[in-house]
């Protein structure tokens, strides 16, 4: 049975919101729906920091859904940059394509349509139902689910993927008015991006501290399945990306001796170059040579 968390978590956290928000151009009064939608993209596993410079890029570049869909995916794969896992661009793009097609070119405000679109799982349907509609829907990020699981049920760190019993806690917290749940909802995202953090969490500087099962319990360590550790040299990962950068660096298609050059492991090189056609990020343009799609 789930434990219903106090309200009294609520008020602390806005507050603080409203002293130490970061000024990002997705949150702004002005922003549209699309820039919204298109941070979220980018801020899946990507840093705030590495975002910033691309989406201001890209929003001059495409400022509507329009303008990106009448471009080809590897124009979107080309300005995605060195993001990391370029995938969400040409996921990105055919959501862009759907808007355009089936929305009359405006990013809808329906949970259920938001969810509809190429590459828009629950958490981005509603991150852009809350953010860009000021609606009120849980949004169940993981600095939120961290910040509420230690707040809440004493845990250092939420399970792999969302349980129940989270979104029962989430729905016990989010206020009636959808506006101040919308603001609630990104405040406490906020307090798990810069102070409860996943290492070195700054206790001294939360707002709830006292009010924290997990630093009441005195933080006990997470005893839960081994947590993934992320590599990055020699991996898969870095060979599409060295590949991806001859491409994207190339006003036109590449030979083949070009890739080649950039990683000397034969075998994960074509290996590697085979994921990135089966993947649609890159298209074989004859004659030995590659493009972007």
């Amino acid at each position: 049975m789930t434990t219903l968390p106090s309200p009294d978590l609520v008020a602390p956290i806005l507050g603080w919101y409203d002293e130490h928000a970061r000024d990002l151009p997705w949150r702004r009064p002005s922003a549209s729906a699309w820039s919204v939608l298109v941070s979220e993209f980018m801020l899946q596993q990507t840093p705030v920091s590495r975002v910033l410079p691309v989406h201001e890029a890209w929003l001059a570049r495409w400022p509507t859904p329009a303008a990106l869909a009448a471009e080809s995916s590897g124009e979107a794969v080309r300005a995605w940059g060195r993001l990391g896992y370029p995938r969400r661009a040409l996921r990105l793009h055919a959501a862009a394509v759907a808007i355009e097609t089936d929305h009359g070119g405006v990013v809808p405000d329906s949970y259920d349509a938001l969810r509809a679109l190429p590459g828009v799982g629950d958490y981005t349907a509603a991150a852009v139902a809350a953010f860009a509609y000021r609606q009120r829907r849980v949004v169940l990020d993981t600095n939120v689910r961290r910040v509420l699981g230690r707040a809440v049920s004493a845990v250092e760190f939420p399970a792999r993927s969302v349980t129940k019993a989270e979104r029962t806690v989430a729905e016990a917290l989010l206020p009636d008015d959808p506006p101040t749940a919308a603001t609630w909802s990104v405040a406490v995202m906020e307090l798990g991006a810069l102070v409860c953090t996943a290492d070195r969490p700054r206790c001294d500087a939360c707002p709830v501290v006292h009010r924290c099962a997990w630093h009441a319990a005195g933080r006990p360590a997470y005893d839960g399945p081994p947590r993934p550790v992320q590599t990055y040299a020699g991996t898969d990962r870095q060979c599409r990306g060295r590949l991806l950068a001859v491409l994207r660096d190339a006003p036109g298609s590449v030979p083949k001796p070009r890739l080649d050059a950039v990683w000397d492991d034969d075998a994960q090189r074509e290996r590697c170059l085979a994921s990135l056609l089966a993947d649609g990020l890159v298209v074989a343009a004859g004659a030995g040579r590659y493009a972007l799609p």
